[in-house]
């Protein structure tokens, strides 16, 4: 029998008792809108850590770290809580397995394709051999994931996300006994009780596997959630608990007959959509609760499982940002918190032109005479550590993780607004507006362009595209609404492409892109060309689908005249190029206009019409290629025409277009690493105005959303503002007119000098696939001579809010 079991429930015994809440030290604000308070005490950790494992007698912990700058891993001291030591990896993901003497530790070594074993005497690590699965990455694609040590056997079992196999390893020998096929990507492995099978969680095909060591082959599979990752099997081995990310849900199978007898949700709210990321696991000594780290949810949600079948929610825990991994040591949970405590700005941070800055997405921080400060690699894990509470204190910590959290089922059914305004509270209301065009660009953060408006909260000094080289994007704020307190949900292209359109990044995407962002090999696939990265339920186009909603995208998400969504196949301009910085948006948006033109004659303009304008990200110095100015420059004026011609044409009227960039990766920002660049433009809009809300890419897209008529698509937009504070209900249908560029859009990279050299080495065929630190300081010295020194980046902490500190039980 399937049972839904709500972390909901909770709530509303909270809200019916009005229990008042004790605060923890300081509540941190993010730029998402979400809060952190996390509870207990804390260590530093390295750059996403995504695994902990406990040695057999609890003496050790080893840590993980996979991130984009420095991986690590991290020995600890289980008992006195504190750091052993910590080495350098080349290269790292999630796998990790002690030997029984507690004398070896084994860890992935990701595209390396290799096993490294570490010795671990006097408390230090020492690699002392290695394990070779197959030549490293690109010679061969495997990249090991989750592993697990069979004792009995001196087997080590380690399953691969790239070439989907179960690698059996014989430690005597160090050497590959097997390697079995899987059905597709896996993300772990846990051996049974009696030893007889293994069960491997199938990240991209929403099942667990379940492997006969005895007959050496793959006896089933049992159907589960969405990406299900990590697992953990109670003490008795008769029940096995497994993480579906993207379903906010764990699956409770009786291994018995390999059954589901229950998924318990761990959403806050009951059918919440997703957005919870349900990721780590671990049980009480006693097996009698469940902790669940949900890491979108920056919580863990705890279940009563005494008995299995009838498990019943108990209440939350608020700890870091994006909680990937929780494990029980005695009667404390330490849980590793993927991005640490807190955002920060970062107005020393990338800025594509200058020289001492070579850190970015697929080189790592090359240069170790300062530090520096790209997005990819700024937000360092924590480790929070806390005895398991009671149930008073436990009431007290679920309150906390319902004020932290912003989404809501009323905020979902019905948004922010006001009547009679042009945005809908509601998905279903009328609007005024009838076509949208969103248009997504590429990078930029909102000092880097707009920091000289005297009327905005920027920093002068951090400005290297002014009025001079944005003379629309300058003049659609000022003649539209200035926003200086936008933020994007994303770090950098792989995941802001995803929350762009989908309000959501999966675990995948968040787990895989520091990998080849930091030059460790992989490859970029996070815009629909592996259907591992789609959330659930897809992306906007996919919404506009089901809801009858007509569409149509200009090389988002499609280019060279394929589609890479299904739902785009027949709903994309196939002439229009994606990426490409060879070519121009001013002559993206010509297609665009003899697209719009084609279809407005007909009457067939789609309602929702997606746009890429990528050309700001710039190809640096590159001899040969546009120089920087030329194409910001270009961008802008493609931004321009695009919305002169929708200006004036017949359509205006019923007209709203939304412009952001992906992310804010290249640039820097004296309030924030994610505070970006956004405009509004429609005869709705409030003219001349400035708006000092705080607005997000997910509160964009919902919107738009409620102007389409569409539901949310995650947590994310069903929790965001939406903009309606910029809409009036008396429009002004002047239209715009575009300003000329004033610098040649045109010019080429010719001198052959110090930032050209270093760009020679750039690839421009795919977004991202520059250090994104080198190109902004490349840029810095295109835009301030080639001598010019960068400003170093700066970072502080987002928002912290004080409040009385929370006691522990």
């Amino acid at each position: 029998m399937k049972k839904l079991c709500w972390g909901a429930l909770l709530l509303a015994a909270l809200q019916v008792n009005g229990q008042s809440i004790d605060t923890v030290a300081k509540r941190v604000l993010l730029p998402n809108g979400w809060s952190l308070t996390p509870v207990g005490h804390s260590l530093p950790l390295g750059d996403l850590p995504l695994n902990m494992v406990v040695s057999p007698s609890g003496k050790y912990v080893a840590v993980t770290n996979n991130g984009q700058s420095k991986q690590t891993i991290q020995l600890l001291d289980a008992k006195k809580e504190l750091q052993l030591d910590e080495v350098t990896i080349p290269k790292a993901w999630l796998g990790l397995a002690f030997s029984k003497d507690e004398q070896k530790l084994y860890a992935s070594g990701a595209n390396d394709n290799v096993i490294w074993q570490y010795s671990i005497n006097n408390n230090h690590l020492q690699v002392t051999d290695s394990i070779r699965l197959g030549l490293s990455w690109p010679k061969e694609k495997i990249c090991p994931t989750g592993m697990v040590a069979d004792y009995s056997r001196t087997r080590l079992y380690v399953v691969t996300k790239e070439d989907n196999s179960l690698y059996i390893i014989d430690l005597q020998t160090n050497r590959v006994d097997a390697r079995i096929p899987l059905p597709a990507e896996a993300y772990t492995v846990v051996l049974s009780k009696d030893k007889s099978s293994l069960y491997i969680s199938l990240w991209g095909k929403d099942e667990v596997a379940v492997f006969d060591l005895k007959a050496r082959k793959l006896q089933g599979s049992i159907d589960v959630g969405s990406h299900p990752n990590e697992m953990i099997l109670s003490d008795n081995g008769k029940y096995l608990y497994v993480a579906n990310a993207n379903d906010n849900a764990v699956s409770v199978i009786r291994t018995a007959d390999q059954k589901v007898i229950e998924t318990l949700q761990t959403a806050l709210y009951p059918d919440a959509p997703t957005g919870s990321t349900t990721n780590g696991l671990a049980l009480s000594a006693n097996n009698q609760q469940l902790y669940i780290a949900n890491a979108d949810n920056n919580c863990l949600a705890v279940f009563d499982v005494s008995n299995p079948g009838k498990s019943r929610s108990k209440g939350f825990i608020p700890v870091g940002w994006y909680p990937t991994c929780v494990r029980m040591i005695g009667r404390k949970l330490w849980v590793a918190n993927g991005k640490g405590f807190t955002s920060m700005a970062n107005p020393d941070g990338p800025n594509p032109v200058s020289k001492k800055d070579e850190s970015g997405s697929h080189q790592g921080n090359t240069r170790k005479d300062r530090p520096v400060q790209y997005i990819g690699g700024l937000f360092k894990g924590t480790l929070s550590v806390f005895n398991t509470p009671g149930d008073a204190l436990l009431a007290r910590w679920s309150r906390l993780v319902y004020e932290n959290t912003p989404y809501n089922k009323e905020k979902e059914r019905t948004a922010a607004g006001e009547a009679g305004n042009p945005i809908p509270r509601e998905a279903g209301q009328s609007s005024p507006i009838k076509y949208v065009f969103y248009i997504i660009k590429e990078n930029r953060t909102y000092d880097q362009v707009l920091g000289d408006i005297a009327t905005g909260n920027g920093d002068s000094s951090l400005c290297i595209f002014p009025d001079r080289i944005t003379p629309n994007q300058h003049s659609l704020v000022k003649n539209f609404v200035l926003l200086d307190n936008f933020y994007v949900d994303a770090e950098v292209s792989a995941d802001g492409h995803n929350w762009s359109t989908a309000a959501y990044a999966t675990d995948y995407v968040e787990k895989t892109w520091p990998t080849s962002y930091g030059g460790r090999g992989g490859t970029y696939d996070y815009e629909g060309s592996r259907k591992i990265a789609y959330p659930k339920k897809g992306f906007i186009w996919d919404y506009c689908h089901r809801a009858g909603i007509s569409y149509r995208t200009y090389g988002e998400f499609a280019g060279k005249g394929k589609a890479s969504l299904k739902s785009l196949e027949n709903n994309f301009c196939t002439n229009y190029p994606s990426f490409d910085l060879g070519i121009q948006d001013v002559a993206r948006q010509q297609i665009w206009q003899h697209d719009f033109d084609s279809l407005l004659a007909i009457d067939a303009l789609p309602r929702f019409n997606s746009i890429r304008l990528g050309n700001d990200h710039t190809s640096g110095m590159r001899k040969g290629a546009y120089s920087p100015y030329a194409a910001v420059a270009d961008n802008d004026l493609a931004v321009g025409q695009l919305v002169d011609y929708i200006s004036h044409s017949k359509i205006w009227k019923e007209s709203a277009i939304f412009i952001l960039e992906d992310d804010a990766q290249n640039g820097p920002d004296h309030i924030d690493a994610h505070r970006s660049t956004a405009y509004v433009i429609s005869p709705y809009i409030k003219r001349k105005s400035v708006n000092h809300n705080m607005y997000s890419t997910s509160g964009m897209l919902r919107t738009m959303e409620l102007i389409l008529g569409l539901p949310p698509m995650s947590q994310y937009d069903a929790a965001a503002t939406p903009m309606w504070e910029l809409f009036t209900a008396t429009p002004d249908l002047a239209p715009y007119t575009a300003l000329p560029a004033q610098v040649d859009i045109h010019e080429r990279n010719m001198a052959w000098n110090e930032s050209a050299r270093r760009s020679a080495n750039f690839d421009l065929a795919h977004e991202d696939r520059v250090p994104d630190l080198e190109l902004n300081e490349v840029v810095w010295k295109a835009v301030h001579g080639e001598h010019a020194v960068m400003p170093a980046p700066r970072r502080s902490a987002f928002v912290k809010l004080p409040a009385a500190e929370e006691e522990e039980d």
